[in-house]
């Protein structure tokens, strides 16, 4: 059947500035790192592709390597776009990063101007694109210079192959550079994608200030923790968690005592808040104005569902903040 896209879909979606400028973003953004790849169901990650779009997420995230095995997650979302999104493509925002080792010898990682370039050129190959929206750097290189990165993501955009830039994983100093030299440059940064959770708090010290101040956006991903900020785990673990059948990023060693405890607890206030731990823990980023949008993970339909109801309710008292910050500071 062909897809017709929910015509209220714009109607409760919330979007949000990303920081200076033109461009606005849902504030939850679907990330296809996990469960769109080669080895997954192709049928039930279209159907979470159309889920998210009818519920007004019109940002879709991409990176190189995400599959596996890598490059198939921006294959198959090409075929996704083909099928099912050929007239809304102005109605999307599709990203997509380099930075991972891609492929083998000396050019297929990392952030030279070789790496970005091609990598790139595979991407829009891959997923059948004139241009994605945004391009990242995926993560610091120490060995080529800043300004080369920096100036490959100029040409870029330049070229006309992407028509933001964005860099990923960059701790507070290094992207205050980044940011310095894109602006000399004539490009600036549109947006920074740390990992961030409740679980994870690096951020906090000093790189939204650094966004904040020169006016990027913030993306953060792994926003559930792998999934140890849900209810998934407060009883043992499921035999379909991504700890049993993957554990590449998420295994026993981290279903520790401790951060079940913390979970539980932090499930309790959710209950009161009318939220599930899952929603409250992407409610807590959304809290903060600095950030523009959330990075969802799914592996179903109905989790992209949940997850955007968190909007109904991103604020929190001061008691709450201090009932959550005893939690997660023991």
């Amino acid at each position: 059947m062909t897809y017709l896209p929910n015509p209220t879909r714009y109607r409760d979606m919330q979007y949000r500035r990303c920081g200076s400028s033109g461009l606005k973003l849902p504030v939850l953004s679907l990330g296809l790192w996990h469960n769109f790849g080669g080895v997954n169901n192709f049928e039930n990650g279209r159907a979470m592709v159309r889920t998210a779009f009818d519920l007004g997420v019109t940002h879709f995230d991409l990176a190189n390597n995400y599959g596996p095995p890598p490059g198939s997650a921006e294959e198959n979302f090409g075929s996704i776009l083909q099928k099912d999104f050929s007239g809304y493509r102005d109605e999307l925002i599709i990203s997509s990063k380099a930075g991972y080792t891609m492929w083998e010898g000396p050019y297929g990682d990392w952030g030279s101007k070789k790496y970005l370039v091609s990598s790139l050129d595979q991407s829009l190959r891959r997923m059948k694109l004139d241009y994605v929206d945004i391009f990242y750097h995926h993560r610091p290189d120490p060995e080529t210079p800043l300004e080369e990165t920096m100036s490959a993501l100029d040409l870029i955009v330049r070229q006309g192959k992407a028509l933001y830039v964005g860099i990923s994983n960059y701790a507070a100093p290094e992207a205050a550079r980044a940011i310095a030299i894109l602006n000399n440059l004539g490009t600036p940064c549109l947006i920074h994608q740390p990992k961030y959770s409740m679980f994870e708090r690096w951020v906090e010290g000093g790189l939204l200030d650094v966004l904040g101040k020169e006016g990027v956006g913030c993306i953060p991903f792994s926003p559930l923790a792998q999934g140890l900020l849900t209810d998934k785990y407060l009883h043992g673990i499921p035999a379909d968690s991504r700890v049993v059948t993957s554990g590449q990023f998420l295994n026993e060693s981290h279903i520790t005592p401790a951060n079940v405890e913390k979970a539980a607890k932090l499930n309790a206030i959710a209950v009161k808040r009318g939220q599930k731990l899952a929603q409250m823990a992407l409610s807590w980023l959304l809290k903060d104005e600095r950030i523009t949008s959330v990075l969802i993970g799914a592996s179903k339909p109905e989790q992209i569902t949940d997850s955007v109801g968190c909007m109904h309710n991103i604020t929190f008292s001061e008691t709450e903040l201090a009932e959550i910050e005893a939690i997660l500071a023991v």
